[in-house]
């Protein structure tokens, strides 16, 4: 398969119709290898038009995926990234995405709730020649507040809600983007945090594979 061929067709088929048009970024799609990040059995599918299930985590079914490029293409295009950001890439699954934003940021922390696909999406990175991200392993919802304040967050798939320390990992300015919502589609939300309050806005609808690590147990009601 001619994978670079199957690259430019998705910037141009998915990605550019749908209001892509940061140069870096599409520059960024265009170079990183997706299908390096897909198991190899999927690797005749890494470019397809929606979500791609590349690892079961720890609730028995396939529950990582590479998020819709178009989908990936506009969060991270919302996150107006500099070339001297540090990133926070939350639920980074096998380092797609990781790498990606590698390419746009200064420094870029994968977070996953494994140690075993940390290590996974480590050595793919690794491999790739990503020479400026690392992925650790720790609970989604808890953030990395180690390596932070961050200037942007991704989180690679829907909450229910985004909980309040994990913005506060955002530095002055900073930006956390996430699919937000219990019915789908769910609503894409840029939080943006000033004088350390984070405030959101909504960007786009976007359907996207839940988090469970973000779901808020039902409440019992007498």
């Amino acid at each position: 398969m001619d994978f670079a061929a199957a690259r430019r067709k998705m910037v141009d088929n998915q990605v550019r119709p749908n209001g892509v048009t940061d140069r870096s970024l599409v520059t960024a799609l265009l170079e990183v290898p997706r299908e390096h990040y897909v198991p190899a059995a999927k690797a005749a599918m890494a470019y397809m038009d929606g979500d791609l299930p590349v690892a079961v985590v720890a609730h028995g079914k396939p529950d990582r995926c590479l998020l819709k490029p178009m989908v990936l293409a506009r969060m991270i295009q919302a996150l107006e990234l500099a070339e001297t950001d540090r990133v926070l890439d939350i639920a980074c699954g096998t380092g797609y995405s990781t790498a990606v934003l590698a390419r746009l940021a200064a420094r870029v922390v994968g977070l996953e709730e494994t140690p075993a696909l940390a290590e996974s999406a480590s050595k793919l990175l690794a491999s790739a020649g990503v020479a400026n991200a690392s992925v650790v392993a720790g609970p989604l919802e808890a953030g990395w507040p180690a390596d932070g304040p961050y200037d942007a967050i991704l989180i690679n798939g829907t909450v229910d809600s985004v909980p309040r320390p994990l913005l506060a990992q955002l530095a002055e300015g900073g930006r956390l983007i996430a699919v937000v919502g219990t019915k789908a589609p769910g609503e894409v939300i840029l939080y943006r945090s000033v004088n350390r309050e984070p405030s959101g806005l909504p960007v786009f609808d976007a359907a996207a594979p839940v988090l469970p690590a973000f779901v808020t147990p039902p409440t019992f009601v007498f």
